[in-house]
């Protein structure tokens, strides 16, 4: 088996509001109002790095699935849009469990601050990375070749539909900062369960930020039941 002649390095990780991959987004964009930053390594806090970086909206983003290792991989997976009991080929899904663990992540580039300690940290918006994911690479999303309006999505475009009604008594979500309110109803509308799980009458809890959100799903609702601080 040929071996990569180069080791990849780790020049920046990104902080999200998921300390664990539980509730994250399956895909980038479908919560936009997630924020997060991405602080780089101190070997790449150079701002010259970033300069001219600013001129653009998007970024692509290529991460390690470093919650997910594997010394083995299968040809197949299971996708969770599929129910999680359909297969198809690893190379034909973004599952975490491929042959080299890399994920591509595109985000929405809000601003870039620069600090005395950290360098340019850069501010995005609807990542689906976990919190501390390391980076392996920034690069900028170039509209005239990124994007292909006549693109076919294959057997995921079926799944398209599948958001939930969500109920968050406002006694509970008022505890949370109104800042957070956006995101954390964009999450749960993405159905946040495992795929494999449908039990009406279980409670799910997942921690979002600073605190554990629990509820359950009935019948396409999504019903916040507790809010709880971490």
């Amino acid at each position: 088996m040929e071996q990569i002649p180069f080791p990849l390095k780790v020049i920046a990780r990104i902080h999200s509001d998921f300390p664990t991959k539980f509730g994250i987004p399956r895909q980038s964009g479908l919560a936009p109002a997630l924020s997060a930053q991405i602080i780089f390594e101190p070997a790449y806090r150079n701002p010259e790095a970033v300069r001219g970086l600013e001129g653009f909206s998007h970024l692509w983003l290529i991460w390690h699935f470093s919650a997910c290792d594997r010394s083995t991989w299968s040809p197949t997976v299971r996708p969770p849009r599929l129910g999680g009991n359909r297969r198809m080929g690893v190379f034909a899904t973004r599952s975490p469990f491929r042959p080299n663990a890399l994920g591509l992540s595109s985000v929405r580039l809000e601003k870039i601050v620069f600090s005395k300690r950290s360098g340019p940290i850069l501010y995005v918006s609807g990542a689906d990375l976990m919190d501390r994911t390391p980076i392996l690479d920034v690069k900028p999303f170039l509209p005239f070749t990124d994007n292909h309006p006549d693109a076919v999505g294959g057997f995921a475009e079926a799944t398209q539909d599948y958001a939930l009604k969500v109920i968050f008594p406002e006694h509970l979500l008022n505890l949370l900062p109104p800042e957070q309110h956006c995101a954390l109803l964009e999450v749960l509308e993405q159905d946040p369960r495992p795929s494999y799980q449908q039990d009406a009458a279980r409670i799910y809890g997942f921690i979002f930020a600073h605190w554990e959100i629990r509820f359950r799903v009935q019948e396409k609702i999504l019903t916040v039941v507790e809010v709880k601080p971490i």
